[in-house]
């Protein structure tokens, strides 16, 4: 149940959220470090 949220969260991340993966993490806005902690976050526990 748990393994299963997080995987329709990932999906969810990708069409809402902007992909910040070609950025340097060194030259973002904190806002924009939030939303890459969450989305890495959220991937990590979906692949647990």
């Amino acid at each position: 149940m748990k393994k299963a949220l997080f995987k329709t969260l990932v999906k969810i991340n990708k069409v809402i959220l902007p992909s910040l993966y070609k950025k340097d993490p060194n030259k973002l806005t904190p806002f924009q470090k939030a939303i890459l902690g969450y989305r890495y976050w959220v991937l990590t526990k979906a692949l647990d």
